[in-house]
């Protein structure tokens, strides 16, 4: 007869929390569970848990958090990468009465009620994001305080903290410093789903930061509720057409992921248009939108959400139905991440990857892009020599670099001890900085092995190996076997019909050209330090109007077709890895990546076509009486036939193109607004022959033509000198826009 030991009084005692945490009297400890409560409840342990989305992870360190409030600990501090997460953990936390808030910018109102809670010991867990770690008052004000009474650390989504991991967000490698700082006999969890045996080992070595052990638990992660496919199509069109036929028959409600803000925001138009009850989700929509759109999607108000990366770890809903990506993530542990937020509480949830022909420009944009310049390092550093506090708008007089990655720049900076972050701005720590060149290299060499292993998860049902299997294999994990349910193992579960009513209503909405180029109104902070002295509001006298563009490099549809044209222009110099002749071989998209050149040539009739749609869409206050070409050394013949070919369609005369100066513009595409402005001012003038035809024109619209608006400060100055030499009011109109 057994005579198993009866539990121990935590063990009682922590069962009771969880039944409270999950409303469930009974539910019970999944495998793992209770011993990691007990190694941070009993033993004050570091510990760092690698298990399935789904596991319970959370239960875990609010369990041990109600346990340690219980002993006299103080509050748990729990880091925690999105909004989204932070909102449905509170929810959690106080059914079973733990009282968790955070503290995040979009509370910036209710910061002083938090703090006075705080120091009443009232909180049992705050919540911050790793940003927060890096805020001057939340460092000077709130952090030593919590350091030294906190109960509990928790680093959520800890694969964040390894430049390894799909997610590196840098500001997460403070946690190792917060580590160090902690009394000792603190205990310490971290959690992820997705890091293979290069994360685990990184996040466990800043973990253990100051010789302390770090207990590592890992746990199987196939997930046998999902029943995961590739369907292969040859075109956005038939993609587009496809889901729109088809989404009706996944079951519940789910996820379309989307690798662009545009993607997302035309897929949902489109399935919109087709009857289907979607919402648009990306890093655009403000907070009070992005909480209607989740609980919308929670509630089962919506088939689905078409969304970006921005609904991505800790969105909770135990029972969606299905996940969809139109294009594929960069890399299987990436894809992993996403597709685990589906059939968590439900039996079968269907994941679904339709890839595309641009998956890979993509995917090399947000590599380099994540990546920090040495010369831009240098730049920045060099200008905070004086001690002095640097607005990041001033820092962009001293580095070409656009300010989402010089913002990314300082936080890599800032975490490697060379500045710090100030009232004011940021400022030079003196500490001496090297650039890790063998470093990047290796996390890039890392980058460039997860987009082939991605590539290779997408292959065709008769050359792939099982799906879950390759993604468990992608991350390290000992149990990878044979799922028994994805399209590999047990055949396509979906059909690959696409309806021609539907290829033909895609069509219609991806042949539709037009997007408005909005016109600059602001000269930028500190060009005056680049030679260019002006400031403030650009004056009405020499403003442009609200113009046109066919599409935007990032769009579907025409998009596509422009990224094709344009050559390595496309996405500031992204599609190097746009591989040719997709639409007549969809598997083209996944061979090795051919570089393209800049290509120049007349425009085509369809392309004509396209530019004549839109300028007859086109509600300006005035038609315009003449065309002029912006003057282009990389495509002459298509700016200067485009500008010619839409004045034949007006029946409008061609003035011709400006003039160069100074041996033209500077610099490439991309780059920040003060210097593309430095790039272009003095070099695009009007002319003595055009001067003299504008003369003749008359005070009536000038079209003004160019091929790309990157900054559009080339068309904002290329206006101005036309105004200033007797045009009257001036109408961008470009190819494309790259955003």
């Amino acid at each position: 007869m057994s005579t198993a030991a009866p539990p121990s009084e935590l063990a009682t005692e922590a069962l009771v929390v969880l039944r409270e945490l999950t409303g469930r009297p009974d539910a019970v400890f999944r495998d793992g569970q209770d011993a990691a409560v007990s190694a941070l409840v009993e033993r004050s342990e570091r510990a760092l848990v690698v298990q399935r989305t789904g596991w319970g992870k959370s239960a875990v360190y609010f369990v041990s958090t109600a346990l340690l409030r219980r002993r006299g600990k103080g509050p748990t501090l729990l880091v925690s990468p999105l909004l989204a997460l932070m909102r449905d953990q509170v929810s959690a936390a106080a059914r079973a009465g733990i009282r968790a808030v955070e503290i995040s910018s979009a509370n910036m109102t209710e910061w002083d009620d938090i703090a006075a809670r705080l120091a009443a010991d009232e909180v049992d867990v705050l919540l911050v994001s790793p940003e927060r770690l890096t805020n001057p008052r939340f460092r000077e004000e709130q952090l030593p305080g919590l350091v030294a009474r906190c109960g509990l650390v928790v680093v959520d989504e800890a694969h964040c903290v390894s430049d390894w991991g799909h997610d590196f967000r840098p500001d997460y490698r403070r946690i190792r410093d917060l580590l160090g700082t902690l009394p000792a006999g603190t205990p310490v969890l971290a959690t992820t789903a997705t890091a293979n045996e290069r994360v685990v080992a990184d996040v466990a070595e800043q973990l253990g930061a100051g010789g302390v052990g770090v207990t590592t638990v890992r746990g199987p992660l196939s997930r046998d509720s999902l029943r995961l496919g590739v369907l292969r199509l040859p075109s956005d069109r038939a993609r587009l057409a496809w889901l729109a036929s088809h989404i009706g028959d996944l079951p519940g409600s789910g996820i379309v992921y989307t690798l662009t803000v545009a993607a997302a925001e035309e897929t949902a138009a489109l399935l919109r248009g087709a009857g289907h009850e979607v919402r648009a989700y990306t890093g655009r929509l403000d907070d009070a939108d992005r909480k209607d759109a989740e609980e919308a999607l929670r509630n089962n108000e919506v088939k689905a959400l078409v969304a970006t990366s921005a609904l991505g770890m800790g969105f909770d809903k135990p029972d969606l139905g299905f996940v969809v990506h139109l294009g594929a993530p960069s890399s299987p542990v990436s894809y992993y991440q996403q597709v685990g937020r589906a059939g968590r509480a439900v039996e079968h949830a269907d994941v679904l990857l339709l890839p595309g022909p641009e998956d890979l420009a993509i995917w090399q944009w947000f590599a380099t892009s994540s990546m920090p310049r040495e010369d831009h390092a240098a730049a920045v550093l060099t200008a905070m020599a004086d001690g002095k506090a640097w607005s990041v708008a001033r820092l962009e007089t001293v580095a070409d670099v656009r300010r989402s990655r010089l913002e990314l720049l300082l936080k890599v900076l800032a975490v490697d001890g060379a500045v710090e972050r100030v009232q004011g701005g940021w400022r030079s720590t003196g500490v001496p900085w090297v650039y890790d060149a063998d470093r990047y290299a290796r996390v890039t060499r890392t980058r460039e092995a997860e987009q082939r292993a991605m590539i290779a998860y997408a292959r065709p049902v008769e050359e792939a190996m099982c799906r879950m299997a390759f993604l468990q294999e992608a991350l390290d994990d000992p149990t990878a076997a044979p799922c028994g349910r994805c399209d590999v193992c047990a055949g396509p579960w979906y059909s690959a019909d696409v309806p021609e009513a539907a290829a033909q209503a895609a069509s219609a909405a991806l042949d539709r050209p037009g997007v408005e180029l909005a016109p600059r109104a602001q000269w930028p902070t500190g060009a005056d330090r680049l030679g260019v002295d002006v400031k403030g509001k650009i004056a009405a006298a020499d403003q442009i109007e609200p113009g046109r563009a066919v599409a935007r490099l990032t769009d579907l549809g025409w998009g596509q077709r422009l990224r094709t044209l344009l050559g390595d222009d496309g996405l500031g110099g992204v599609v190097d890895l746009e591989a040719p002749g997709i639409e007549e071989d969809p598997d083209a998209a996944f061979d090795v990546p051919v570089k393209r050149s800049i290509s120049d040539v007349p425009p085509d009739e369809e392309l004509i076509r396209a530019c004549a749609r839109v300028l007859a869409s086109w509600d300006w206050k005035e038609r315009p009486g003449a065309v002029v070409a912006i003057p282009s050394r990389r495509r002459p013949r298509l700016v200067t036939g485009l500008a010619q070919g839409l004045a034949r369609l007006g029946r409008l005369p061609y003035l011709g193109e400006l003039s160069l100066q100074h041996g033209g513009p500077t610099g490439q595409p991309g780059g920040n607004s003060a210097f593309r402005l430095a790039a272009v001012w003095d070099r695009i003038v009007v002319g003595p022959e055009l001067r003299d035809r504008l003369g003749e024109a008359g005070s009536s619209p000038i079209l003004l033509v160019d091929d790309l608006a990157d900054s559009r400060w080339t068309m904002t100055v290329a206006g101005r000198e036309l105004r200033r030499a007797g045009a009257g009011a001036v109408l961008p109109f470009a190819l494309a826009l790259t955003a």
